[in-house]
């Protein structure tokens, strides 16, 4: 089979070296167009469009999915399946081109966490099992008829980071048995609608996530502050922001905590705890929350001593809510 593949980041280009080592025929590889990026601005070229250049695959990165040009290019490639990984949201014209259809991968038990960002909001959620679904592209995100899933446990410390890598590596064998299913005629299709309606489900949904959604609720419970931190770990990490007693406030990226008891704990809910040396706490109404890795706007990130260290932050300094 002729495999078209349409994908941006790093777990996308992981899904393609493992199609190409499976020896499978990539005519053609879509991604995104390069853009700036990083403090000089230089242009950035995506993970799968460097890892198409390097198995000197031809790459096309239009600006319009339904651009004349860009879709007659890909009609005459005379792909018998399209593939997607983490890209855009294809129109009709694209996704109903080839005769085998297009298949996408999706990092997680389909119908739930439907959107941008299943990894983050399975941990946030306190899930003990995620896994990799993929389905059958229709007009609606994330909802056609499902061919295959794979589980995968969620460690009670897993961070957003490590999930996503494990994942990845699992989609590897996922993405190459489910062609394997399409070329040899094995799918059956399962369609999302019948199990939602079978299993009486409540969804819950992965939207894409931006900085205002990632600041620390301090009235949740410390497992809920917890699982939020370690699922926004490492990007796009959580914030918090603290004040000085000179009104001067600082926003900080959390990436790590660790939760604590609050048993014998005198000092007031919302308060700072430290010795101003080695530790720094959060107190909460059912526990406490410990700080272990920060990161302070202009700086690197840091543990929690060595960051204590440069602030002078004492109990007197205050969350804000």
């Amino acid at each position: 089979m002729k495999i078209v593949y349409f994908g941006t980041p790093e777990f996308a280009a992981s899904q393609l070296e493992a199609i190409l080592a499976a020896g499978y025929e990539v005519p053609a590889v879509v991604t995104t167009p390069d853009k700036p990026a990083g403090r000089g601005k230089q242009m950035h070229s995506s993970e799968v469009k460097e890892c198409a250049l390097r198995h000197g695959l031809p790459v096309l990165q239009p600006e319009k999915l339904k651009d004349e040009a860009f879709v007659k290019r890909l009609r005459s490639f005379n792909a018998d399946l399209f593939v997607v990984v983490a890209f855009r949201m294809l129109p009709e014209v694209i996704w109903s081109m080839p005769p085998k259809g297009t298949i996408n991968l999706h990092a997680s038990l389909l119908p739930q966490y439907r959107g941008a960002a299943p990894i983050n909001h399975a941990i946030i959620n306190g899930e003990t099992e995620t896994g990799l679904t993929t389905f059958i592209l229709d007009k609606e995100i994330d909802t056609g008829a499902m061919i295959m899933q794979e589980k995968l446990a969620i460690g009670e410390t897993m961070t957003a980071g490590e999930l996503h890598d494990a994942l990845m590596t699992l989609g590897n064998d996922v993405i190459v048995k489910t062609i394997k299913k399409i070329e040899n005629g094995e799918v059956k299709a399962l369609s999302q609608t019948s199990v939602i309606e079978k299993e009486k489900l409540t969804l819950k949904p992965a939207p894409k996530i931006f900085k205002e959604d990632c600041y620390i609720d301090w009235h949740k419970s410390g497992k809920e502050i917890y699982d939020f931190v370690r699922g926004l770990s490492p990007y796009p990490a959580a914030h918090a922001k603290i004040q000085n007693p000179n009104g001067e406030i600082l926003d900080l990226k959390i990436f790590k905590t660790e939760l604590a008891s609050k048993d014998g704990v005198k000092n007031e809910v919302f308060s700072l705890k430290t010795d101003e040396k080695t530790y720094l706490e959060v107190v909460l109404g059912d526990s406490c929350i410990k700080i272990i890795e920060i990161q302070q706007a202009g700086k690197k990130a840091m543990q929690i001593a060595e960051f204590l260290r440069g602030a002078r932050l004492s109990e007197d300094w205050k969350i804000v809510l």
